[in-house]
């Protein structure tokens, strides 16, 4: 079967210390988060456990435990990985934010601080340099207290409590378009 995996910088997860086409096996019993190989279907979902240096196309193998966002096997072997580095977090993150933006707009066309960070962003994608970090920060800024704000209105958490519970399958698209994103970018497929 095969996985995806976010791996540290120093490659070494669970005491071992990754190599690219060797077999790993562990021989006690598995228990989730602690023993066993960990990977996730969603490459999203595999980089929510581990501080991202390397994402990982993985084969797994033996016995397992599966769960809804991540999988725990006896056998493991990387087969194909990448470098993750902040240009593909600052990618990813503006990708994601475009994704919801026109959802948000929709509800307070006149609050532009979102669509200004994410321009902010692609500034920094363009030209990494202190004046384009400060001013994307200051961006970001700006729009995550526009989304507290936001959140905090009785009208908008009535609004976001309904939202939420017809949008799960809107979600589920909004994560396997950015795993998608990541594969197409770092994989090639």
């Amino acid at each position: 079967m095969i996985l995806y995996k976010s791996i540290p910088e120093n490659k070494i997860s669970n005491d071992f210390k990754f190599a690219k086409n060797i077999w790993y096996k562990v021989d006690s019993s598995l228990v989730i988060c602690s023993n066993g190989f960990h990977a996730s279907e969603n490459i999203i979902n595999a980089m929510n456990f581990v501080n991202c240096g390397w994402i990982a196309k993985v084969e797994v193998r033996g016995e397992s435990i599966i769960q809804y966002d991540k999988q725990c096997w006896s056998e493991m072997r990387i087969i194909e990985w990448h470098k993750w580095t902040k240009k593909d977090s600052i990618s990813l993150a503006i990708y994601a934010a475009e994704l919801v933006l026109n959802n948000f707009e929709k509800k307070y066309p006149d609050d532009k601080r979102p669509r200004e960070a994410i321009g902010a962003a692609k500034e920094v994608l363009k030209n990494d340099i202190e004046k384009n970090r400060s001013a994307a920060w200051s961006a970001a800024r700006s729009a995550a207290e526009s989304a507290t704000w936001s959140a905090e209105s009785a009208e908008s958490a009535a609004w976001s409590a309904a939202w939420s519970a017809e949008s799960a399958a809107a979600s589920a698209a909004i994560l396997q378009k950015c795993h998608n994103f990541i594969i197409k970018r770092k994989f090639n497929l």
